[in-house]
């Protein structure tokens, strides 16, 4: 076990020795597939709550510090064994990535952007010592989870079966340094709309007595350890009746994310009569979301740059309070996977309310175009780049 000083030599040594070996790397063609003889019952649509059921199969791949990257196997679905001293217990080393799959109008399963999920992940790892893998050859293996469990991608608008690829230490023993065992594992959920009682704008509680991310944190990395601390400000925001926090920072109160999504707001400047779609900039403290990368490049790609300007920079609960005041401010929205965009009509901030126009009554205008723009290209009805990629 490692302590005090030699803690610091004992983890650096370790970190060398994995990255400077030649260990097997993940490998897609070393697949066994072991599938179930007790097949669930499928529910229909109406019946599916987000992350409750689960599909037939799930797939692992064990990780040694010896060894590398073992034979990845599809089994059905089952609970993990693991010593009760297993680092990600007591030390949280654990990440995940949340992606979908979606049924297009000719029976293909496609999935949005996988690529963007396994950069993220990688990094992930890499910021909390876990092993890196070739990102394509994950992908290959979760294609292939996908067409074992083809019957549970649901079809119709708004229905996907939503992928949890996780990776957590699995090292046993109390001792704190660089865990030499590992388990990445991906599980799948069918799930419904996000909204499902149709699309509806929520109101925010800004939020500065609890901080979500710092500078030189892990705000950026997709880790567990980020979301347990959020559950309490987000109770203590319902309370008074909003539905999430909008996260501020610092005594400027720079607006960086909402509940656990990216945010835009757009302005249009009254002079001049030019729009600006704003979102936070990648300075460490940010997700760096796919369904927000996705927008931006789209915004800059389909909207008229005339009339509008796409921005990644830093504004203030200040500033949206004085454009609401000049009527300025023309809508707001969350952004991520689970919901790809989430209207947003008000925000509380030292007991008054920022009122939020919605132009649509459930959404904003641009908000609409741009949930729309992704769903195409997400149910394969239309093509854009390279950002829809079918299993085989």
């Amino acid at each position: 076990m490692c302590r005090s000083f030699s803690s610091f030599r004992c983890i650096t040594m370790s970190t060398i020795k994995r990255y400077a070996s030649n260990h097997a790397p993940l490998d897609s063609s070393k697949l066994i597939i072991e599938k179930t003889t007790t097949p669930k019952i499928k529910l229909p649509n109406d019946k599916l709550i987000f992350g409750k059921t689960f599909t037939d199969h799930m797939l692992e791949i064990e990780w040694t510090e010896d060894n590398g990257w073992g034979a990845p196997k599809i089994s059905p679905y089952h609970a993990l064994k693991l010593d009760p001293s297993t680092v990600v217990f007591h030390y949280a080393f654990e990440l995940f990535e949340g992606l979908k799959a979606y049924k297009d109008p000719q029976g293909n399963i496609r999935t949005f952007r996988p690529n963007k999920n396994m950069e993220r992940m990688n990094e992930s790892a890499e910021r909390i010592a876990l092993p890196n893998f070739e990102s394509e050859e994950l992908l290959k293996l979760i294609d292939k989870l996908l067409i074992v469990d083809k019957d549970f991608v649901p079809e119709g608008k708004g229905y996907s079966l939503y992928l949890r690829p996780t990776m957590i230490g699995t090292t046993a023993g109390l001792g704190v340094g660089t865990p030499d065992k590992a388990l990445l594992y991906v599980i799948a959920s069918p799930v419904g709309p996000y909204y499902s009682s149709g699309f509806r704008p929520v109101s925010l509680e800004a939020t500065d007595y609890a901080v979500r991310a710092w500078p030189g944190g892990v705000g950026d990395k997709k880790l567990g350890a980020n979301y347990a601390p959020c559950i309490v400000p987000q109770l203590q925001a319902a309370k008074r009746g909003f539905q999430q926090n909008l996260w501020l920072f610092g005594k400027e109160g720079y607006i960086t994310e909402v509940g656990t999504m990216n945010v835009f707001f757009v302005f249009k400047d009254k002079e001049s009569g030019k729009k600006e779609l704003v979102t936070a900039p990648l300075d460490g403290t940010i997700l760096e979301g796919v369904t927000r990368d996705s927008i931006l490049q789209l915004a800059r790609d389909r909207l008229n740059q005339d009339e509008w300007i796409i921005s990644e920079r830093k504004f203030t609960i200040y500033e949206v309070e004085e454009k609401a005041k000049n009527g300025e401010l023309i809508e707001a929205f969350g952004a991520g996977t689970a919901a790809v965009v989430s209207p947003i009509n008000n925000i509380g901030f030292k007991g008054e309310n920022i009122n939020v126009p919605v132009s649509l009554e459930s959404s904003g205008e641009l908000t609409a175009q741009i949930g729309e723009w992704i769903r195409k290209i997400q149910y394969g009805e239309e093509e854009y780049k390279d950002w829809s990629r079918i299993a085989k």
